[in-house]
């Protein structure tokens, strides 16, 4: 049972940073969210907010760097649609409620800490996604900055969704970002 309360206010709290950001998600929400008992939080998260915030964000770039493992051997235009096919399953599934609870966490978190977690998962997203993108085709010294650009414009275009409440914004993005990574990738 504790183990449940523990999982259910990760997961509360996942939602919550990717709908209001870190500083816009306080412990009543996450009580609220994860039904969990008041004196929960503390129990299962001494450190409070940050440590569970932390804990938070840490399973969710766990979570898309499997999501992105599970691409491995796909060409690189199949790893690019498959990682725009995990944004707009978020955005849909949300009905643009949320986005990203890393980038949550990068752009309003109240700790130096968080902001650089924040940095890191960003980094082994990026670093992945270039492996990925190296032995689907595309030349090692052009990768790391593709996967860059696609993981940018995926944020981007997830904001751009959000605010106008359509996938559209979010679509003509992702055609570009695959489109790009086709282009990039030599002929066999």
């Amino acid at each position: 049972m504790a183990h449940n309360t523990r999982q259910r206010m990760i997961e509360a709290t996942q939602i919550l940073v990717a709908r209001h950001g870190s500083h816009g998600t306080s412990f009543g929400d996450i009580l609220a969210e994860s039904g969990a008992p008041r004196g929960s939080l503390y129990h299962h998260f001494p450190g409070g907010k940050e440590e569970l915030i932390t804990t938070a964000v840490r399973a969710t770039g766990a979570r898309a760097l499997g999501e992105l493992e599970a691409l491995r051997g796909a060409s690189a235009t199949e790893i690019a649609a498959g990682f725009v096919s995990m944004w707009r399953q978020l955005l849909t599934l949300a009905n643009f409620t949320v986005g990203c609870a890393v980038a949550g966490v990068a752009v309003d978190a109240e700790s130096d800490d968080l902001v650089d977690l924040s940095g890191e998962i960003f980094a082994e997203w990026t670093v992945l996604l270039a492996s990925l993108l190296t032995e689907g085709g595309i030349p090692s010294e052009r990768a790391p900055s593709l996967a860059a650009i696609l993981l940018a414009g995926c944020e981007g275009g997830v904001i751009l969704a959000r605010a106008a409440r359509d996938l559209a914004p979010f679509e003509r993005v992702a055609g570009e970002l695959i489109a790009l990574i086709s282009e990039a990738t030599p002929a066999p």
